[in-house]
């Protein structure tokens, strides 16, 4: 096996694990993508809930597009979720502190998957770029080794 073969074969396993890790960040992303909105949603409601009275009638999801219907108990504190599933009971300016910071957290995140996505992305086009060199170069060696085996065949 030629020195171009081997590093042709190592380039294709490389670009592999890098479509792969590609694959990954992606998928982090859109992770990260979907809580930062699902949060977005929760600070939109902390808002809008100090406008509301007492005993205001609501519609709260349960999820898969249903719904209970509940009044508003107080508006002076929230159950907001601290991680691993724990949520406790907080005042609702505290409450709204809480869920910012976990949007602030989450950008920066997804910022950094961002970054590293860009990487392998470029590293990627690098791979493909160098495996087109050496398939060419392959490619002539080959033709050119067929000519030879032709004419020494005449």
């Amino acid at each position: 096996m030629s020195n171009n073969e081997e590093k042709f074969r190592r380039l294709l396993a490389e670009l592999r694990l890098l479509e792969g890790t590609a694959e990954t960040l992606q998928n982090r992303i859109n992770l990260v993508r979907a809580a930062t909105t699902e949060l977005a949603f929760a600070s939109a409601t902390i808002d809008g809930i100090e406008e509301e009275k007492d005993g205001t009638p609501l519609l709260v999801p349960i999820g898969g597009g249903s719904f209970i219907k509940a009044t508003v108990a107080t508006r002076e504190t929230l159950v907001v979720g601290i991680g691993a599933g724990v949520s406790v009971e907080k005042p609702r300016d505290e409450a709204k502190q809480i869920v910012e910071k976990r949007i602030t957290e989450l950008e920066k995140s997804g910022n950094t998957l961002q970054q590293q996505l860009s990487q392998v992305v470029e590293r990627i086009r690098e791979s493909r770029q160098q495996l087109d060199e050496i398939s060419i170069t392959l490619a002539s060696r080959r033709q050119a080794n067929d000519v030879r085996k032709a004419k020494i065949g005449t």
